[in-house]
């Protein structure tokens, strides 16, 4: 069963997909039927084995970057998204870096997950993905229905949620220290 929601509507700019058309790219969408937005890593992707990139200083971010198409797919999560397809236009939100998307659209197929638009982070913004997430579900909700919202990021469900968008918390991975500090603190993920 997938949970419905609604709030009030706020201008994002940081988070695009590009216009061609193709699976996870843009193309065609169907208005007519409510989104299912997920994010990625924890939610998705299992990134502890990428995990130590970002212990040391200075982090190592092309490292973590690199490591990811070598992700195990978050049995949980996957399920959820293929699940929700049957009612939802599927949306993948990501604080990934664009320079990602080959691998991201890569492992997105690999994984057997439904076509949808990919929204990755441009690679200069920097913000907190609570800012950066929350702006494009605002940005979706203009034109249409969320009837969920994914994410492993506690900080990013409770502004969804207090935003009166229907959350769904990833809590089947442990997320580890070093990527919530990098997804509250630093915008890299």
């Amino acid at each position: 069963m997938i949970p419905t929601g609604s709030s009030p509507p706020r201008r994002f700019p940081a988070l695009a997909a590009p216009p061609d058309a193709g699976p996870y790219g843009g193309g065609m969408r169907e208005h007519s039927r409510p989104l299912a937005v997920f994010d990625l890593d924890g939610t998705l992707a299992d990134t502890a084995h990428r995990a130590h990139f970002l212990e040391s200083r200075p982090r190592d971010w092309p490292a973590f970057f690199a490591a990811a198409p070598d992700d195990p797919p978050l049995a949980e999560g996957v399920a959820l998204a293929r699940g929700s397809a049957d009612e939802c236009e599927v949306l993948y939100l990501t604080g990934r870096p664009e320079r990602c998307r080959r691998d991201t659209v890569d492992w997105l197929a690999a994984q057997g997950l439904p076509d949808g638009r990919l929204l990755m982070r441009r690679g200069d913004d920097r913000r907190p993905a609570r800012r950066t997430k929350l702006e494009a579900l605002e940005r979706l909700r203009r034109t249409r229905d969320i009837r969920m919202f994914v994410d492993d990021d506690e900080l990013v469900c409770d502004d969804a949620r207090r935003a009166g968008i229907r959350v769904v918390r990833a809590d089947w991975a442990v997320t580890p220290a070093a990527l919530r500090d990098a997804q509250g603190r630093t915008g890299r993920t």
